[in-house]
């Protein structure tokens, strides 16, 4: 976990944007380049004499696994997380898929987790457990865990994610009695 200000006052800004990062997914990244330097290596110098089939099944296996672990690991390399008035949005890697849109008037409430671990939910990524809800982890540490108003939970590992939760809480309470709309 990383320490951040535990500033009680923070200011209301329109958009709020947070982000988690996992640095150790990369090293995957790099082992399913690794599988398809192989299966094209094999391609282009191949002394196999036992046929061309084994040397086919050889070459397709190791592309396929290259490109299932290299898009795999940086598909989940970072999540982002922005908070507007209306909604949040979740986007995941560099591309921004998978992604989630949920409007604020379908969140019940916000809670900071302190420790959310990718034991706890069978790895990165994202994940769906029948007895926990959704969540989106791509590191171990703090965490936010949304209350939808339909029963479902929606956990997001990112950083800072006490300030997300004070903004997202704030954005949810109705205004206050005598306040101009």
């Amino acid at each position: 976990m990383r320490d951040h200000p535990r500033d009680e006052t923070f200011p209301q800004t329109e958009i709020w944007t947070g982000r988690a990062t996992n640095r150790f997914q990369w090293l995957l990244a790099l082992a399913g380049a690794a599988c398809m330097a192989l299966g094209i290596e094999l391609a282009v110098d191949s002394t196999w004499t036992s046929g061309i089939a084994p040397l086919v099944m050889s070459v397709v296996g190791c592309i396929a696994a290259g490109l299932l672990m290299l898009f795999g690991t940086l598909a989940f390399v970072h999540v982002g997380l922005k908070v507007d008035t209306e909604c949040l949005e979740v986007r995941c890697g560099h591309i921004g898929l998978p992604r989630r849109r949920i409007p604020l008037a379908s969140v019940a409430g916000a809670e900071f987790a302190p420790h959310v671990t990718p034991r706890q939910w069978g790895g990165w990524g994202y994940r769906w457990r029948p007895e926990k809800g959704t969540a989106v982890v791509v590191r171990r540490g703090e965490g936010i865990v949304l209350r939808l108003w339909d029963g479902h939970t929606f956990t997001i590992t990112v950083d800072n994610a006490e300030a997300a939760v004070r903004i997202i809480t704030d954005r949810l309470a109705p205004p206050k009695s005598g306040a101009v709309l």
